[in-house]
């Protein structure tokens, strides 16, 4: 047991060292009255969207971990009860994460998805927002929001997102920066 103890301690630090592994160097992600960044993904119809094809309307952009997760679940289902206040607010949700294509389609349809879910899957899109976790093996979006002006400008940024509240954070945000606006 003693010979093993040693062994044990060095996987011990090891196994805990992955885990921790610190992402490399990111950008923090756009600020507040900055052109959010471009992107060019697919949703879970195949179908391929732009940042650009989204200006002229408020734009939800929301990062989230993974497809099916506890957390995830309830922030998707969320944004579907309140899809149609979003919208008459004068705003489109797009969700993203690393996952495929696939995962989106079985998750959108499992939850009756009405908006866009794109994957990310090369996590280019997670670093640009600045919102890219790399931990050992590991890599996902850390769950943020940004809420994107008609202009393409970050309005706002949500960093401490509660998963059953981020819609209606936004909501409650947008009328007020729609009338700072005007």
């Amino acid at each position: 047991m003693k010979r093993l103890m040693p062994l044990l301690l060095a996987l011990v630090v090891a196994f805990g060292a992955a885990c921790s592994f610190a992402n490399d160097a990111l950008p923090s992600g756009p600020a507040l009255g900055q052109t959010a960044p471009e992107f060019r993904l697919q949703d879970q119809k195949g179908d391929w969207h732009t940042l650009e094809g989204e200006q002229g309307k408020w734009l939800v952009l929301y990062f989230y971990p993974k497809d099916f997760t506890p957390g995830c679940t309830t922030e998707v289902c969320a944004y579907r009860d309140d899809i149609v206040a979003l919208r008459k607010a004068g705003a489109d949700v797009l969700g993203v994460s690393l996952d495929d294509v696939k995962s989106h389609a079985e998750f959108a349809e499992k939850y009756h998805v009405p908006f866009r879910l794109l994957s990310d899957a090369d996590g280019k899109v997670a670093k640009a927002y600045g919102v890219y976790v790399k931990r050992g093996p590991m890599e996902y979006a850390r769950r943020e929001t940004f809420l994107i002006d008609p202009q393409g400008k970050v309005a706002k940024r949500y960093t401490d997102v509660d998963p059953e509240q981020n819609s209606k954070q936004v909501l409650a945000d947008l009328d007020g920066l729609k009338q700072a606006a005007h």
